[in-house]
Formats: structure tokens, C-alpha cells, sequence
């Protein structure tokens, strides 16, 4: 029977499954926070050109998004999981052999998209799982979503250290992409059994399974406040600490701390995500990151910057659990993957919106502190909008 490891290993199933966030957006996103600053130096980038690399990312994670719900009807979740994790480890390969600005763009683009079918996808086969396991739902799904914590500790101790082996190189930052795309192969095929054990056939469609967006509208305009917001931090943190002097070695220990915590975040929220059937977390979750994106931008004392990524890091990756709840709780089961997918791709709107707008505020007078202070800001609009969802029925 394929589903006997899912009722009795769920834990084990949604560690292996969680493979496929720290390589969508673990390594394959968030790593470019720490390879921004030596690719601006040595490519000669404004910071509006630094934002568009994430900006073209976030258009492909939209692509992508849109993409995956009829991909998964026709092929099936599993095999548009590992399709995406392969051709997301082949575009950050691809990132380590090129210097051309528009190349770079376009392999972006490309990461954007294999990432989004494997983090929708991995999404709905979370859900699916948590399904056969009520009581523990808000704890598997949140150990998918925390699994891109794996991704950002791995690139924080995997980057500065292939940097500094290949300082000599004339592009240095170039193999980190290199080192990072072969742990996405790596992390490909250690998931690739464990989560077949899931189901992974869509339910058979009907009319009235259709997702109907229009009673999540709060709930929705909240979460693309949410991807404006949010990204500017992930992008540009990096970059305004090492603008600060903060050495490369709290840099690393500030980054991998942030990775922790993103780990431990399923356990910290799983029973808010259990309980809260309408926008509560989301809003909870969404005002808590407008407090820690506002501190880096007010002072650099480090205990306070720590104490900013710790709470960031313990939050962001819950508001994506949570909007996968809040589907799973008010919607059928047949409608999760198109509800999932409607989610994630306001959210990919918001992506494209945050990292242009906060680099071009960043190239004026402001500087990074003031685009940060714009994320904190959409982060609390994200708050008050997700208040007003309500659970349906």
C-alpha cells in the first residue's frame, strides 16, 4: 500500500520532504542574500540591479506557480516535484558559469520557476500528509516549510567557506553557486523515494471543488503585503551589515542563526497553525516581522541585529505555513492544490514588487536603512489586512 510510511513514519516523511523547500527556496533564493555583496562588487551593480536579480526571480516563482496545478493534474505531484528540484540544482550550476548580466537574469527567471513547482508542489503533498495525521497537521506541515532553514545554515556555512577557498579565482562568488547546485542534486536524491509514500494522484476534479478566492480576499491581500515585505529583509540584510562593518564571521553566525531558527519555527507555531482556522497567525506572525525588519534599519548594536534575525528567522517561513492552513482548514481537499497555488502566487507578486522598490529607495539618500524601514512598513499593512479574514463555516 503506498501510503503505509506516511501513517507510520509522518515524521520521518516530512524531514525528506522538507529537502524540497531548502533546495526551492533554502538554497536556490535565500543564499543570494550572502552572494549579493561580492557579485555587486565585482559586477559593478547598483542596488536596484541587485533587487532585479531577485525581482526576475520572483517573476519566475509566478510563472512557475501558475504553472504547477496543471502540471500536477497531468503528471502528477511527485514527478513535478523532483523535476523542479532538478532543473532549480541545474540553474544554480548554470549561475556559477556565467558573468553576463542578462544571462544571470535569465537563469534567475528560470530558478524562479523550477522553485515555485517544487514548493507548491511540496505544499499540497505537506497538506496531503498532514491530512492523514490531524492532530500532528500543524507540526508536519510546519517541518516542511521549516525545511528551508536547512537551506539557508547550509548556504551561510557553505558560501563564505567556498569563498575563501577560491579567493584567487576571478570570480570567487562563482563557485559557491557551483557548490550550492551540487547539494540541490545531493538533496534531489535523498528525497526522491521518502516521498513517494505520499499520495501523490490529483483527486478527481469537480466544479464545486474549484478554488473559490473571492471569501480568502483578506486573507490574500495580506499574504502579497507580506511577499513585498518580507523579501527587501531576505535580499538586502546581508548587505547593510556588511555596510555596518559587521565582520564576515557575525555575518555567518548571524545568517546560520536565522537558518536555526527557521528549523525550529514548526515546533514554536504548530499548535497557533493547528488552532487558528481563519487570518489570526497570519496576522500575529506578519506584525511580529514588521518589528524585527524595522530593527536593522534603526540601529546596529549587535545583540539588537541577533535578536532581529533570530525573531525573523522564527517567524517568515510560519506566515507560508500559514497561508497553507488557512487552505487546508476552509477549503476541500481537491481544491488545496489550486488554493495553494493562488496563495503562492500573490505572494510571488508581492516578490516582484519588494526587491526593485527597496533597491531603489537604497540607491537614494536613505540608503538601505530607509528601504527597510518601506518592507517593515508593508509587513504591518500585511498584519491589519490578515485580521480581517475570517474561517468560513
Amino acid at each position: 500500500m503506498p501510503n503505509d510510511r506516511a501513517h507510520t513514519h509522518p515524521l520521518a516523511i516530512a524531514f525528506a520532504l522538507s529537502l524540497g523547500a531548502a533546495i526551492s527556496l533554502g538554497m536556490s533564493r535565500f543564499s543570494y542574500a550572502l552572494l549579493l555583496p561580492p557579485m555587486r562588487a565585482d559586477l559593478d551593480w547598483t542596488y536596484f540591479l541587485a533587487g532585479a536579480m531577485n525581482t526576475a526571480n520572483a517573476l519566475g516563482y509566478l510563472i512557475g506557480a501558475l504553472a504547477t496545478p496543471s502540471l500536477m493534474r497531468r503528471y502528477g505531484a511527485h514527478t513535478v516535484l523532483l523535476a523542479g528540484a532538478l532543473l532549480t540544482a541545474l540553474c544554480l550550476i548554470g549561475s556559477g558559469l556565467v558573468t553576463d548580466t542578462a544571462i544571470l537574469l535569465a537563469q534567475r527567471l528560470l530558478a524562479g520557476i523550477a522553485s515555485a513547482l517544487v514548493f507548491v508542489t511540496g505544499g499540497v503533498l505537506a497538506a496531503r500528509l498532514g491530512s492523514l495525521h490531524p492532530q500532528r497537521a500543524g507540526l508536519l506541515i510546519g517541518i516542511y516549510y521549516g525545511g528551508t532553514g536547512l537551506g539557508i545554515v547550509l548556504s551561510s556555512l557553505l558560501v563564505p567557506v567556498t569563498a575563501l577557498l577560491a579567493h584567487a579565482s576571478a570570480h570567487a562568488w562563482q563557485w559557491a553557486w557551483l557548490t550550492l547546485g551540487a547539494m540541490c542534486l545531493l538533496g534531489t536524491a535523498v528525497m526522491a523515494l521518502p516521498v513517494r509514500s505520499i499520495d501523490g494522484k490529483a483527486p478527481p476534479a469537480s466544479v464545486h471543488d474549484r478554488f473559490d478566492w473571492r471569501p480568502f480576499r483578506f486573507g490574500l491581500a495580506g499574504y502579497f503585503m507580506y511577499g513585498v515585505g518580507y523579501i527587501g529583509y531576505m535580499t538586502f540584510v546581508v548587505a547593510l551589515l556588511r555596510e555596518e562593518g559587521m565582520s564576515a564571521g557575525l555575518i555567518t553566525l548571524f545568517y546560520t542563526g536565522l537558518g536555526l531558527a527557521v528549523m525550529a519555527s514548526s515546533r514554536i507555531w504548530a499548535g497557533l497553525l493547528d488552532r487558528s482556522r481563519g487570518g489570526r497567525a497570519m496576522a500575529l506572525l506578519t506584525g511580529l516581522l514588521a518589528i524585527a525588519t524595522l530593527l536593522p534599519a534603526l540601529t546596529a548594536q549587535p545583540l539588537l541585529v541577533f535578536a532581529s534575525g533570530l525573531l525573523f528567522g522564527g517567524v517568515f517561513l510560519s506566515v507560508v505555513a500559514s497561508s497553507t492552513a488557512l487552505v487546508r482548514h476552509n477549503a476541500p481537499m481537491a481544491a488545496w492544490s489550486g488554493g495553494i497555488g493562488a496563495f503562492t502566487s500573490v505572494f510571488a507578486f508581492g516578490q516582484i514588487v519588494g526587491p526593485g522598490v527597496v533597491g531603489w529607495i537604497a540607491d537614494g539618500a536613505g540608503g538601505l536603512q530607509r528601504g527597510l524601514v518601506f518592507s517593515a512598513l508593508a509587513l504591518l499593512v500585511a498584519a491589519l489586512l490578515a485580521s480581517r479574514q475570517r474561517a468560513l463555516g
